[in-house]
């Protein structure tokens, strides 16, 4: 009888296990096989501050959706795979939650018996958006933000012993709300793709003693040989004291004890700077102690690193990376998966990401408009990648004409309202706090392409007095307000934006360009809807010549002051097929070590001087030999106004003394555009016109160049309503 006993309780174990199981049937990861709720996301979750005691919640949760304004659940509707959102298929339950919804969360727990005496803290690695928490029937705390870390102790809601009750509820306004969200949305189009509801990172628990270490901030000083740890501690003594050692790759480099304070300073002898090519990291012990007792020990890292700005040998203001200037280039990196929306399905999986861009030859990546586990951070950090990190934008789909800034629009948005606006600037400064300890983070990018734009002066100026460790991009393309470290522009899907020389003291980046789309029959979110990129391609030998024209472009803009640029991006994301890798990550559409070679170029790029050859209407007023249709040739003022669909042709000399090392053309026009220098045909694209001029690389058409006259001629079939314009420049 005994043995049937534990048989029938080992079912019982195992049934619940069983019927859990990914829902739908869009594509997924392969690691997707390998969730299960006995093994769904066990790592450490807080690499920056590890204790060697802690309790994984993640698994299978009840869970049900009632009325956001109805009473706690007496009875729930099925179960779901924390951590996982509701609208995921490896949640297991895949449902749409609307405003008027709330989700509620059931599970127990035990507090293990060597535990006692100890303060006890729930952890919640993200929660989207507003999370009330109860613990046995009492409440543990309420939190509102979709992204950021958050932890309520729990010890007065504890039983003494046996299961405690843990109940989550979670109301989440998606797009109809003016909250920070990024790019989730109920309609999904475009680019704005499935919500994100409720629980979507690690829960756990962590005893920890009254008196303990709340946080570390490592702050990295090269030029002085110094790091500074700056730190807190809950419930902190005068006689409280800190235990410190350093080590280099296991081996004691530095120990030190001293009376505590918020503000420690360690000397580091012959320090090994942090780099993408040489990520070192050093290991950090720190111990916390009252007499002889131990309060608290936790094991952290920190890396040697200095990021900054300054002007190069010919005079562009330059990224620099430990005093010496860097080429930033990486991809526009979403973050969104298959088959866990924002949470990957695996570590593994997320690691696998970095280690391919890696591959690919990036040493940079923008984390656009999310925030992503502290692991991600770790990993990027242990990689070598730079990371621009986004805050996350809001803005309501209801509201989106007033709340979004246009392009070019003289004010941003006036009307915000003083608890959005609050709520919004409380994420932001979490968001620093919580990620500032990552020397990955070598920039913020506060605003993107004016959503939900506000106040843009105050804020921007803010964040860089309260982070002047990193470089602050104020507006990633669009409504530029003239502050922030950086001019950012994007462009697609062109590799072009204005020369430094309009810019300033600030840096000059192209946030965003590129968007090459190649939909793949077999690894496609919705083979019936629009999948798109900015650029539709058919078929992976155009993909490659066009990608290589783009970087081929950017080669002179480095050269003549560009500092980084981001392509978009690193994967398909639902309909948005314009990703180097597809969205199950099955394929590389291009091959990565094809990509390392060419982008290996970049940084090697030999800063320039430019000379204009022939100028464009960005110098002043210009004159060119202009044809017009099947009109006479005529000397006209440019730029000129298009004023039908016709095609025209421009032709203008110009005398070299000495034959320049490279050649770049910036075109101003609308449609299939041929360029011949001295009779030969150098470039044959179709020109998209954007806010500013295009640059194409002509330097391999050099040997066409000769000492005395050369004649450039530009044909285009231009289109109505458009501008005409051209410049030659080159670069020695």
């Amino acid at each position: 009888m005994k043995q049937n006993w534990i048989l029938i309780a080992m079912l019982l174990y195992v049934i619940p296990c069983l019927a859990w199981e990914p829902v739908g049937d869009k594509i997924k990861t392969r690691w997707a096989k390998e969730v299960t709720p006995d093994n769904v996301w066990k790592e450490y979750p807080r690499p920056q501050l590890r204790r060697a005691d802690w309790q994984n919640l993640n698994g299978l949760w009840q869970y049900t959706i009632i009325g956001k304004n109805e009473k706690a659940p007496k009875t729930y509707s099925g179960e779901i795979l924390v951590p996982f959102c509701v609208e995921s298929s490896l949640s297991g339950v895949g449902k749409t939650v609307r405003p008027e919804d709330k989700i509620w969360y059931k599970t127990t727990f035990e507090i293990p018996t060597d535990w006692k005496g100890e303060n006890i803290l729930l952890h919640f690695g993200a929660v989207d958006w507003e999370t009330t928490v109860w613990v046995n029937g009492k409440q543990a705390g309420t939190h509102k933000g979709g992204f950021d870390a958050f932890s309520f102790d729990i010890t007065k809601c504890l039983k003494g012993s046996g299961k405690q009750e843990l109940v989550v509820s979670v109301w989440d306004p998606t797009d109809f709300g003016s909250q920070a969200r990024g790019k989730q949305q109920l309609n999904q189009q475009g680019i704005w793709y499935t919500p994100v509801s409720g629980i979507w990172q690690t829960v756990w628990l962590e005893p920890v003693n009254k008196s303990h270490i709340a946080s570390v901030t490592p702050v990295a000083d090269i030029d002085h040989r110094s790091v500074t740890l700056k730190t807190a501690v809950s419930n902190t003594s005068k006689s409280d004291k800190l235990q410190i050692s350093v080590k280099d790759g296991g081996k004691t480099i530095l120990t030190k004890e001293m009376a505590y304070q918020p503000e420690l300073t360690l000397n580091i002898p012959e320090p090994k700077l942090w780099t993408p090519a040489t990520p070192h990291l050093y290991q950090l012990e720190m111990t916390l102690k009252r007499g002889n007792k131990t309060l608290d020990k936790v094991d952290s890292y920190f890396a040697m690193r200095k990021v900054s700005k300054a002007r190069d040998e010919k005079g562009y203001m330059r990224i620099c990376l430990n005093n010496e200037p860097i080429f930033q280039y990486g991809t526009l990196d979403q973050g969104w998966w298959p088959d866990g929306l924002h949470t990957p399905p695996t570590a593994e999986a997320m690691r696998w990401d970095m280690e391919t861009l890696k591959e690919m030859g990036f040493n940079s990546l923008r984390k656009h408009i999310k925030m992503e586990p502290a692991l991600y951070y770790y990993y990027a950090d242990s990689l070598g990648i730079m990371i621009w990190q986004d805050m996350s934008s809001g803005m309501s789909s209801q509201n989106k004409a007033q709340e979004h800034v246009k392009p070019g629009a003289a004010k941003d948005w006036e009307s915000r309202p003083a608890e959005s606006a609050q709520e919004w600037e409380s994420e932001l400064k979490r968001m620093i706090d919580q990620l500032g300890f990552f020397p990955c983070i070598t920039t913020w990018v506060v605003f993107n392409e004016g959503w939900g734009q506000y106040d843009t002066p105050r804020i921007v100026n803010w964040v860089m007095d309260y982070d002047k460790t990193r470089l602050i991009n104020g507006v990633s393309g669009w409504a530029d307000r003239g502050v922030g470290h950086f001019y950012d522009y994007h462009n697609y899907p062109a590799a072009s934006m204005p020369l430094p020389k309009d810019c300033g003291e600030r840096v000059s980046v192209l946030g965003e360009f590129g968007g090459l789309g190649l939909p793949l029959k077999e690894h496609l979110w919705n083979a019936s809807m629009r999948n798109w990129g900015y650029k539709t391609i058919n078929e992976s030998n155009t993909l490659i010549n066009d990608y290589t024209r783009l970087m081929y472009d950017l080669r002179t803009l480095a050269a003549t002051g560009l500092s980084a640029a981001i392509y978009t991006q690193t994967t398909d994301v639902e309909g948005e097929v314009n990703g180097l890798i597809t969205y199950d990550r099955e394929v590389i559409k291009i091959p990565a070590p094809m990509l390392h070679a060419i982008h290996s170029e970049l940084y090697n790029a030999k800063t320039s001087a430019v000379n204009n050859l022939i100028a464009d209407a960005r110098y002043g007023k210009t004159t060119h030999l202009f044809q017009y249709g099947s009109a006479p040739a005529q000397k006209v003022s440019f730029p000129v106004n298009i004023k039908q669909k016709t095609n025209v042709t421009s032709t203008e000399e110009f005398t070299l003394n000495k034959i320049p090392s490279n050649l770049m053309i910036w075109l101003n026009m609308s449609g299939n555009t041929t360029v011949w220098l001295n009779g030969h045909r150098v470039l044959d694209q179709n020109v998209r016109q954007t806010r500013q001029y295009n640059q194409f690389n002509l330097s391999d058409y050099i040997p066409y160049l000769k000492v005395g006259k050369n004649t450039l001629k530009v044909e285009c079939d231009a289109q109505n309503d458009k501008l005409f314009d051209y410049g030659l420049q080159a670069i020695d």
